[in-house]
């Protein structure tokens, strides 16, 4: 079963679906389904093709990004805690001099700490595990919080949680710090794409959580931004369509 669920994460990449596509088509020829051989490989190579052009990978994520749209963090109510999932550690502004949580719009860890400093919760929560080996001075928590002191939260603010390794255990272990601190509501930080399905695993949880969303995609001002195929659009489109279907599989468990 983990195998086969490593294999349709695998696919959910557009070069790998179009590679095991034209290994299909491959195969149809040789047996001389030659029509179902072409319209295999046809597809294979317009599947990949059409999601690497950025306004169409925009489009694929604004089905999911929609439901929950960024929200001024002044406008949020009072909390016991704020929680900041992981999944987006590389932090590129840490070289940046004289950075502000207010300069960075599409940062989870900046809509935390913006969220603290107009004191909507006294505590952020950074909520994400190590690598294979347990090393938990690896983990994404240990590193975010380094980071978001750079933007003016004192470590004192702050709690780890290094155990989780994927949404499902950010919510089980984030319950689990709640029932110990006595936390009742929580501002939950994560991106707009990932926000639907986190939304799920918390709510399964018991956590009364109000969604702190936070935008990914950049302005696009040019018209090359828009139409020329890039391998990053892919890669967001293969993000998307990954996230499309941990949504149905949370769904189903529920």
């Amino acid at each position: 079963m983990q195998a086969l669920k490593s294999l349709l994460v695998a696919l959910t990449y557009p070069p790998a679906l179009t590679a095991a596509l034209l290994i299909a088509a491959a195969v149809f020829a040789l047996v001389r389904w030659r029509r179902l051989a072409l319209g295999t490989a046809v597809f294979a190579i317009a599947w990949s093709c059409v999601l690497a052009v950025p306004s169409v990978s925009d489009w694929v994520r604004g089905r999911i990004e929609r439901q929950y749209p960024p929200v001024d963090e002044t406008t949020l109510p009072q909390a016991d805690a704020i929680v900041v999932l992981g999944g987006a550690t590389h932090f590129y502004w840490l070289e940046r001099q004289n950075v502000t949580a207010y300069d960075l719009e599409n940062s989870r860890l900046a809509a935390g700490a913006r969220a603290w400093l107009a004191g909507k919760a006294p505590v952020i929560v950074l909520s994400g595990g190590g690598d294979n080996g347990g090393n938990e001075a690896a983990s994404e928590a240990r590193i975010m919080e380094h980071a978001i002191q750079r933007l003016g939260v004192p470590k004192n603010a702050l709690l780890l949680e290094t155990k989780s390794r994927n949404t499902r255990d950010n919510a089980h272990y984030t319950a689990q710090i709640a029932g110990e601190r006595g936390f009742r509501r929580i501002l939950l930080v994560t991106s707009s794409l990932h926000m639907p399905r986190a939304v799920i695993e918390f709510r399964r949880a018991g956590v009364d959580i109000t969604p702190v969303p936070v935008p990914e995609n950049g302005k696009r001002e040019r018209w090359t931004q828009r139409w020329v195929p890039s391998r990053r659009a892919l890669w967001r489109s293969g993000r998307a369509i990954k996230e499309m279907g941990a949504i149905v599989m949370s769904r189903l468990r529920n």
